[in-house]
């Protein structure tokens, strides 16, 4: 075979391969059969196997062949060539290991209805094993690829069986393989269970239904690696995200173990940060309360508390993750609920927080998880809470101003209002969301310089800014009208013209009055 495909000039077919891999444009079908039947695979290939030595060839040929599978044309060709995959993922070279584990890839993209199924194809010639080896045993690079491989096998209707075998003491059972890793191959066994979970409901309960989700609690709570808890929280993280994760998470015992890793002091504090934030995404979606034990809500949310009241006085990471954790979880109704019904209200921190001009960056974070729990976030119908969470609020919001030195809510206000530009946004957020309460609409028109400072259109210069301050605006307007009471009152008549003629000018320094300017220039001369 090596003399059939041999070639005379090697340095003519890696030339050729470099301008190929690097064409700045698209390279359509004709563009891959023109460069194949100059240079049939065949002859790429044994070049590749045998020439390694050359300079430049790996780079140059792996590259090109990259491009040429991504062609209808050139993926055409990968079912007749298998067994070159197969020494491809069994190469020394991670470049090599890499293209193979992509070449399997391409295969799935480029199907055609008319050839063989890929899957099938992957299973009759004994793929996926050398996939998984490459998975736990390739660089970053060859791992990444192999899983994304992987991730197309496992969604296929053939696939599945293969990537889920129901013996579970099959040897390439997941469970099964990452009990003989290293702990970076076990990381990584556990990363692919996420991407395969993402895939879709269906895959997701079949890896439910094979306790692979165990495999991430019993990796944190047995693990006394700092870096490999960060990954697998990492991996929590990302698996939170996926919309149909959280019920399948809420089965599971990581709420619990979230709540241990957050109260326990003598854990990293970039593994109790992280843990805040997981928590955070995992509790800021509605649904996740009608499948999830709230004895187990109230466990975390008072671990992120307790750990927040700890911090009291310091300006940190943790103290702002914890602060952005409970702004998640405010963000939704029933979080918000909680947050200021709990014993005692989680809340109550989160408030003394925000009109704390001590620490600026936890101020910062406060005032927005302020604005989360008091409805910023939420539609127009959902920003009120239940009466006895609403009172919670009103009263730890008084309570909180009348041991302060503003002794009112509308002195805190403007107290935020008259700092720098980030408070101030962060302060907009936060009386939008309050003033749908009759009691703050109350706080804030009981100010004229709130009044002032919300419908002045040069008060922000930054885009950010001035859209949050006319947000604000509205929301001020809207619940001026819809109150009957200060509609009446003709005292107020004057803050309802102010605010109505800001909206109408909108958020972008709209000047109040234009005017015709006089044009000056001097005289042109000859």
């Amino acid at each position: 075979m090596d003399e059939e495909y041999s070639i005379e000039n090697p340095a003519q077919l890696i030339e050729a391969a470099d301008d190929f891999a690097h064409y700045p444009g698209f390279q359509n079908d004709a563009a891959a059969k023109d460069f194949l039947d100059r240079f049939p695979l065949p002859v790429i290939i044994n070049v590749l196997q045998t020439r390694a030595d050359l300079p430049g060839v790996e780079n140059a040929l792996v590259a090109c062949l990259e491009r040429l599978f991504k062609t209808k044309y050139g993926a055409s060709l990968i079912p007749h060539y298998m067994p070159f995959v197969q020494v491809g993922l069994r190469a020394d070279s991670q470049l090599v290991r890499c293209l193979a584990c992509k070449t399997v890839t391409c295969l799935f993209e480029t199907f055609d209805a008319k050839s063989v199924l890929p899957a099938q194809l992957v299973i009759d010639n004994d793929v996926y094993p050398l996939l998984l080896d490459c998975l736990v045993n390739g660089d970053e690079q060859v791992a990444n690829a192999s899983m994304a491989a992987i991730k197309m096998l496992a969604a296929s209707r053939e696939g599945m069986g293969v990537v889920f075998p129901a013996e579970n003491n099959h040897a390439m059972h997941l469970a099964n393989i990452s009990s003989k890793c290293s702990s970076l191959g076990r990381v990584r066994v556990l990363s692919l269970i996420v991407k395969l979970f993402s895939i879709s409901s269906t895959v997701a309960t079949v890896i439910n239904d094979s306790n692979l989700l165990c495999l991430l609690e019993a990796e944190i709570r047995n693990s006394n690696d700092t870096l490999v808890t960060q990954s697998v929280l990492e991996l929590l993280y990302e698996l939170a995200e996926i919309q149909h994760g959280t019920e399948f998470m809420s089965r599971t015992t990581i709420f619990q173990l979230l709540s241990s890793i957050i109260s326990n002091s003598s854990m990293e504090v970039v593994l109790r940060s992280r843990a805040m934030m997981i928590s955070g995404r995992l509790l800021c979606k509605e649904n996740i309360y009608q499948f999830v034990d709230q004895s187990s809500v109230r466990t975390l949310i008072a671990s992120i508390d307790g750990r927040l009241g700890l911090l009291e006085g310091e300006d940190t990471d943790e103290c702002e993750s914890a602060l952005e954790a409970l702004g998640q979880i405010g963000s939704t109704i029933q979080g918000a609920v909680l947050l200021l019904l709990s014993s005692p209200p989680a809340a109550r921190h989160v408030i003394d927080v925000a009109f704390d001009q001590h620490g600026r960056g936890k101020q910062l974070a406060a005032l927005h998880t302020l604005g989360n729990i008091s409805g910023e976030t939420r539609t127009a119908n959902n920003i009120i809470l239940n009466a006895e969470a609403e009172e919670s609020l009103r009263l730890l919001i008084y309570g909180i101003a009348s041991k302060s030195s503003k002794l009112t809510p509308s002195g805190l206000f403007l107290s935020v209002l008259r700092q720098d530009s980030r408070i101030r946004v962060a302060g907009y957020r936060m009386i939008t969301g309050l003033v749908a309460r009759p009691w703050c609409l109350m706080e804030i028109c009981s100010r004229q310089e709130i009044i002032d400072i919300v419908t002045d259109t040069t008060t922000e210069t930054t885009k950010i800014g001035m859209e949050a301050r006319y947000d604000c605006c509205k929301a001020v307007n809207k619940a001026f009208i819809s109150s009957n009471r200060l509609t009446s009152e003709p005292a107020l008549a004057g803050i309802a013209a102010k605010l109505q003629e800001a909206v109408r000018r909108g958020p972008y320094l709209a000047k109040k009055n234009l005017e015709a300017q006089p044009l000056v220039k001097t005289a042109e001369r000859f």
